[in-house]
């Protein structure tokens, strides 16, 4: 009313070079109230900003809808992913790239709005308790789609018809079996379908029913639909019973459990000191038992199932199905995820329990406790004790026959001759060194009894000594090569040098310019004379 849009497709265009706000923001100018979708309008500005938090982005979409608004977000290259996110959350929106001199906005909006046109999404106002809806497009070029993709269709030109199949199905009639109403259409436009929903509560079969019948004790009731309705002042499954005697003490007394005062265990009537178990409004959930002391959705829960959807709920009670255990049938008596590498569960060094390992061991982490952040490993662990035993040496060896005797020894004469991988038992390859500086070779493994077991290589590898002779002529060798390749380079060095030279004086001699004209001082020692007679 304020903005004074007709009634008619109303655009909206968005634009920024920036991100957005949403609902909690507001929070850090301790703003905590949530907007209340008013436009609160004073000469084109918004007043509340000071009072009301951002709105949330569902709480937008909603009035953008119920508005028939589309928006168009005309935003710079940065923020293009954020408003293309945020598009994806707000139907009937366009996303367009605003140049930096926001020269080419209104080809932006063109471009934008012709996508929008383009597309026909369907919606429909709040469903009735119990109700739910579906839809199949029939589209252009025999695109045909269900489910969520079922409400739109798109690539539409002006002119082209496109239909769509709507089922609503009730699962459910109302309590009070009054009529609903449910809206349908399209976004963007202010045309809707109206739907009035009338309930069919009443089964057909109703319609064939024997009055009087004998099959309700003696004619007390019309026999319809497999059961028995009862004549005014009748009750009972079978009209088996007077409504003057339905309160009597004798009749409760059939409907309490021993020691109890609770009639039907408050989960039903009592007629014909018989019980009658209350009707719960999700079916598959029931009451049962001669006391209605039964059901089945009162059991122990797991992940957010009944009795972890590992078992059934009888009488509150979870029966598990095979290979499951406990209240909630949450425990898995499957030994496979407990099994390590090794072929051993747990490592040996824990108990399998509900499919996950406990170690027995603190020190020992993981899922089959295969893990420990604070051991040192088993080979650095019984190295000196393998080392005095095996060899008589290390640092234990003055203490070997009291601190290393928890592990029986077998010396192999070579490494091929160590136990190797693939035996049940969980076995560690070890390569140490010993106080002489040579290696040693050992594996350690521990059986199903808990017996430990070393086998090591008896001869240790030590490395040879240095060899002199060789190491000193080759030093001698190296030097005189270094001695000879220095003298070459000198010598070379000088040849070019010497060239150099000998070209520049060619060179020189070459451009040289003799000075011909005599000394002017200079007199010649010869005379000429001629005879004038001769």
């Amino acid at each position: 009313e304020q903005i004074g849009w007709r009634n008619v497709t109303r655009l909206l265009v968005f634009s920024t070079d920036a991100g957005f706000h949403f609902a909690g923001d507001g929070k850090l100018g301790g703003i905590v109230l949530p907007n209340d979708g008013k436009c609160h309008l004073e000469n084109n500005m918004y007043t509340m900003s000071h009072y009301y938090d951002y709105p949330s982005i569902a709480h937008l979409v909603q009035k953008l809808s119920e508005n028939n608004i589309q928006t168009i977000f005309a935003v710079t290259e940065e923020f293009q992913a954020v408003y293309k996110e945020l598009k994806n959350l707000i139907p009937k929106s366009a996303v367009g790239t605003l140049s930096s001199n926001s020269s080419n906005v209104i080809q932006l909006i063109i471009d934008a709005y012709n996508s929008l046109s383009s597309e026909v999404i369907l919606e429909n106002s709040k469903l009735p308790k119990g109700v739910t809806i579906s839809y199949k497009s029939f589209c252009k070029n025999g695109v045909n789609d269900t489910q969520e993709d079922g409400r739109k269709c798109s690539n539409i030109s002006i002119g082209d018809e496109v239909k769509f199949e709507i089922n609503v199905t009730a699962n459910e009639c109302p309590k009070k079996g009054q009529n609903e109403t449910i809206k349908i259409k399209p976004l963007g436009f202010t045309e809707e379908v109206e739907i009035n929903l009338q309930f069919i509560c009443e089964c057909q079969c109703q319609s064939e029913g024997e009055p009087n019948s004998p099959a309700c004790h003696e004619g007390n009731g019309t026999f319809e639909c497999g059961a028995c309705r009862c004549n005014e002042g009748r009750i009972g499954r079978l009209c088996e019973c007077s409504t003057d005697e339905v309160n009597s003490e004798d009749m409760d007394a059939y409907c309490r459990r021993e020691n109890s005062t609770e009639i039907c265990s408050n989960n039903g009537e009592c007629i014909c000191g018989q019980c009658v178990c209350k009707k719960r409004e999700n079916t598959n959930e029931v009451y049962s038992g001669k006391y209605c002391e039964c059901d089945n959705f009162n059991c122990d829960r797991s992940n957010g199932l009944i009795c972890g959807g590992n078992g059934i709920c009888k009488c509150r009670v979870c029966e598990c199905f095979p290979n499951f255990t406990g209240s909630a049938c949450d425990c898995s008596l499957d030994t496979f995820p407990c099994m390590a590498s090794n072929g051993q569960i747990c490592n040996g060094r824990g108990t399998c329990e509900c499919g996950t390992c406990n170690c027995t061991d603190p020190k020992f982490q993981g899922p089959t406790c295969e893990m420990c952040q604070t051991c040192l490993g088993v080979c650095a662990e019984h190295k000196d004790c393998v080392q005095c035993r095996a060899f008589d040496k290390g640092e234990k060896k003055e203490t070997c026959s009291q601190e290393c005797m928890h592990f029986n020894m077998t010396r192999v004469e070579s490494r091929d001759k160590l136990p190797q991988p693939g035996q049940p038992d969980p076995l560690s390859h070890c390569k140490e060194k010993d106080v002489d500086d040579c290696w040693f070779y050992f594996t350690y493994s521990v059986n199903s009894n808990g017996e430990a077991n070393v086998h090591v290589v008896e001869t240790p590898e030590c490395p040879s000594g240095p060899d002199i002779i060789p190491i000193v002529a080759g030093v001698v060798a190296g030097i005189v090569l270094i001695g000879l390749a220095l003298l070459l380079i000198w010598k070379l060095l000088m040849i070019i040098h010497d060239r150099r030279e000998f070209a520049k004086f060619e060179k020189e001699k070459m451009n040289a310019k003799w000075d011909t004209q005599e000394n002017p001082i200079y007199k010649s020692p010869i005379n000429n004379f001629k005879n004038p007679n001769y």
